[in-house]
């Protein structure tokens, strides 16, 4: 597919180089690091990636990237709209659209039958400054019913800092979330809930459900896995599509923007994380069924 966007002159051979470069420099794993850079070397030198835009290189490419272990979160995505040039900005200005087209990332607070309250966050989750405000806001709404349904099913991830935010309205006190592992195996950071939110919390001991689907991915599937390692919630619906590792932004073209995951997560109950799996549903349903199981489950919880 030819993008009808124009850009600026692309030299296809100058930006594979780059990103082998980047890869081999920063993906999490070393050893697939320097596989994946061969490769594209290799490809690129056969004159593989001989295209007229910048569109059919980010899909040609991204295959690529995606051939040795399936890792979603290794891209070369194409953006329409020029990008910044400073790492990570790209998908920050992608995210600042949709945040700005969607309620803060807020758009459903309601309350159904017996008490029973439903909060979808899509179509991200937003970074932390952004949406503080918002989604204390809707937390602290929600939090007099008694029962809560945490909609993921239409969101494709975001920052884990933010899921830490969420966490802090559904658990009581301090908890450890996640690990996150360097490209050299050391720990590079740890995520905990805080031990204090602004408004109301829901706690930890009213029951709760998150619904997923085959499109939630990345920090959406943080948030679903984290509670559900806790017991503190019932996943309801479908396997998520299972991207599991942290990933930085560069970009290589005025169009383009490089994603490499730069580090690996690992839950402190489970040891190990959802990459390449997915978060695996306790109660298995089609997503679009999902709202409507769960509010069955929680209905027959509280009648017990």
């Amino acid at each position: 597919m030819t993008s009808t966007t124009p850009s600026p002159a692309l030299d296809t051979a100058a930006v594979v180089e780059s990103i082998a470069d980047l890869v081999a420099g920063n993906y999490v794993f070393p050893d697939v690091a320097r596989q994946l850079a061969s490769l594209l070397r290799s490809r690129s030198a056969e004159g593989l990636y001989r295209v007229e835009s910048a569109e059919e290189l980010a899909e040609a490419v991204t295959a690529d990237l995606r051939s040795a272990n399936g890792d979603l979160h290794l891209a070369l995505k194409y953006h329409a709209v020029p990008v910044p040039h400073e790492q990570g900005k790209a998908v920050l200005a992608a995210m600042r659209r949709e945040f700005d087209a969607s309620l803060s990332g807020v758009p459903r607070v309601e309350l159904l039958d017996a008490g029973v309250a439903v909060l979808e966050i899509a179509p991200k989750i937003f970074p932390l400054d952004w949406a503080a405000q918002p989604l204390a806001a809707a937390l602290s709404l929600v939090a007099p019913a008694r029962a809560l349904i945490l909609d993921l099913r239409r969101n494709t991830g975001g920052d884990p800092d933010t899921v830490a935010f969420v966490c802090g309205y559904l658990l009581d006190g301090r908890t450890h979330l996640n690990t996150m592992l360097s490209r050299q195996g050391e720990a590079a950071a740890q995520s905990w809930s805080p031990p204090f939110v602004p408004g109301a919390r829901f706690g930890a001991d009213k029951p709760l459900f998150v619904l997923t689907s085959g499109s939630t991915f990345s920090a959406a599937e943080e948030l679903a896995y984290d509670l559900q390692q806790l017991g503190r919630a019932e996943v309801v619906g479908e396997a998520t599509r299972g991207g599991a590792h942290p990933r930085d932004g560069w970009t290589v073209h005025p169009h383009l923007e490089l994603s490499v995951p730069v580090a690996r997560a690992v839950n402190p109950v489970s040891g190990t994380n959802w990459e390449g799996t997915g978060v695996r549903p306790d109660v298995p349903c089609d997503a679009e069924a999902a709202l409507d199981r769960a509010l069955s489950l929680a209905v027959a919880r509280l009648a017990r």
